[in-house]
């Protein structure tokens, strides 16, 4: 834990150690790394935060002491861990998350887990957020059209527990290996179940004329859904980092999607000034911060400044887009963030500066699902 800065996902750099240390079995790599984990999803309240060039600044004890803490809150049955080295905590695995918060908090200021309280969206409980950090969020699977029958078979022949929360939404234990199963972008696509929710915030189509832009398509993920629900429509898609594009295109031909135009918004693009759409769809670069059940080490290395940030590059962005939206069209503004900056304080932005009527706007709770949280707002361009 004292190489890793930060600086790239947690779970790419366990691969590379274990990978360079071949010393540790199965069972070691699983146990250290459910332990890292454990930690960093103490957030805050395993501070203090460890200097810009890398590494925790805490001694061995104090460290051990929280990666236990965070085993503690994180195990819902007895653990052999806790069991050698904190039996008096392993005998209380059972309680609730709000009882084993207590205990902890003796010795380590839960609340700080998640220290920024008050600049939460409005309906997001404090407590009910940073106790939900202490458990692994699920795997949702969203079946695409024409799939249903198949993808149930093939589910029964698993014989892994799953649950339907909506006619095409699967819910399964993260650790289920989906593309041993499935052909993933064809028969399922990995999607959150708030993600997954967005569909309720499409307006209605007028056609297959209708011209979609989903201008952050990042790997497409949306591009897929807008298509599924929507049908036949001229789709643009783009993005800022050409990798990213090129994956999309992998994920598209999968798919079965073929018929849209894409691009790199770093490059000029010929006429592009002139387009305009009856929808964009805005999946906008944000803090992530309802994602971080998934990611705890981003909770644990995030900046409080980097809010405003990124409140800064999304009004940018937006400020970019709203031109391309033909009279009577519609803006899709989505994140997946918790801080209201980044939300209503954007969508009121966008309501004062360019006079966008809100349709539907909402905070789609995850983390009392086990989910992600998200949020969206359908705004319309006066006729």
């Amino acid at each position: 834990m004292e190489r890793y800065n930060g600086e790239e996902p947690l779970s790419s750099f366990l691969k590379k150690y274990f990978a360079a240390h071949k010393k540790f079995g199965s069972k070691d790599r699983k146990q250290i790394s459910n332990l890292c984990y454990c930690y960093f999803r103490l957030g805050k309240a395993a501070l203090p935060t460890p200097p810009a060039g890398g590494g925790i600044l805490e001694d061995s004890l104090k460290m051990e002491e929280k990666i236990l803490a965070g085993l503690f809150l994180c195990s819902d049955k007895s653990n052999e861990i806790l069991d050698a080295l904190k039996p008096e905590w392993n005998v209380k695995t059972g309680l609730s998350k709000k009882e084993k918060c207590s205990i902890v908090n003796a010795q380590f200021s839960i609340r700080n887990v998640f220290p920024w309280k008050e600049e939460l969206s409005e309906g997001i409980s404090h407590e009910e957020l940073f106790e939900s950090f202490f458990v692994q969020p699920d795997l949702f699977l969203r079946i695409r059209p024409g799939h249903a029958e198949a993808v149930l078979l093939k589910l029964d022949k698993t014989g892994v527990e799953y649950e339907f929360t909506s006619p095409f939404t699967v819910r399964l234990p993260n650790s289920f290996k989906a593309d041993e199963y499935f052909e993933l972008d064809k028969e399922v696509v990995v999607q959150d179940y708030s993600s997954q929710k967005v569909h309720e915030f499409l307006p209605v189509r007028r056609g297959p004329s209708d011209r979609v832009w989903d201008c952050c398509a990042g790997s497409g993920g949306k591009s897929i859904l807008l298509n599924d629900i929507l049908g036949k429509i001229d789709l643009t898609v783009s993005d800022v980092r050409e990798s990213i594009l090129k994956n999309l295109e992998k994920r598209f031909a999968k798919a079965g999607i073929r018929n849209y135009k894409s691009f790199d918004l770093t490059q000029p693009v010929p006429g592009f000034q002139q387009d305009t759409f009856n929808l964009i769809l805005a999946d906008i670069p944000c803090s992530g911060s309802g994602t971080w059940s998934r990611t705890p080490e981003q909770l644990y290395y995030f900046d409080a400044k980097k809010i405003d940030e990124y409140a800064a590059l999304q009004r940018k962005i937006v400020s970019n887009i709203i031109d391309h939206i033909e009279p009577g069209g519609y803006l899709l503004y989505i994140t997946c963030s918790v801080f209201k900056k980044e939300n209503e304080d954007l969508v009121n932005f966008i309501k004062e500066k360019f006079h966008l009527q809100t349709v539907k706007i909402e905070l789609i709770k995850g983390y009392d699902k086990k989910a992600d949280t998200m949020f969206a707002a359908l705004l319309k361009k006066p006729l």
